[in-house]
């Protein structure tokens, strides 16, 4: 993004960030947003919001210090799964959301994916695999639990569930193609 946070860039009126917490918030009163230490930016613009926050002491290492940060949130709480939705994915919907809990059987992990078949977010987790998430390491998420785990794939209309905006290219493209 060169020098600019992508969670930062406004969409819909407000920081990314932000706006993916509030989504998250109509399916559920219990989300968790993890961050960097400090917060910084990131946490104030979440100021106001009822979410649960935790600073990943070890976020340099990659996204399996954020995904073990949530299993171990979510195993705190008794959770019957944990709900992986990246904050980078604009175009995920309150009723994409609602889709994949409605499919989740608790038992098996889902994975959402585009129209064509295409895997993306969000990942939902069940409580049994919290434990193996609680031990991952390094910047490959949790593609070792999907690889050697039973995972029901959940299409969701067009691209919503693959569209991830890593480059200030791909910001200017999705923004004129939903202006």
């Amino acid at each position: 993004m060169r020098g600019r946070d992508k969670l930062l860039e406004v969409v819909r009126g407000r920081a990314l960030l932000r706006e993916r917490a509030e989504v998250a918030l109509t399916i559920s009163d219990d989300v968790l947003v993890t961050l960097p230490p400090g917060g910084g930016p990131r946490g104030v613009v979440l100021d106001g919001l009822p979410v649960a926050r935790r600073e990943v002491a070890q976020a340099a290492e990659g996204m399996a210090a954020s995904l073990r940060a949530g299993a171990d949130w979510a195993q705190e709480r008794g959770a019957e799964g944990l709900m992986v939705l990246l904050p980078d994915m604009p175009d995920l919907r309150q009723e994409d959301l609602k889709i994949a809990v409605q499919a989740f059987d608790k038992k098996t992990i889902l994975r959402a994916t585009s129209e064509d078949g295409r895997s993306g977010h969000p990942v939902i987790f069940p409580a049994a695999l919290l434990p193996e998430m609680a031990a991952l390491t390094g910047d490959e998420g949790a593609r070792a639990l999907l690889s050697c785990h039973a995972v029901t794939l959940c299409p969701l209309p067009g691209e919503r569930a693959v569209t991830d905006l890593d480059t200030p290219e791909e910001w200017a493209a999705w923004r004129a193609r939903n202006s």
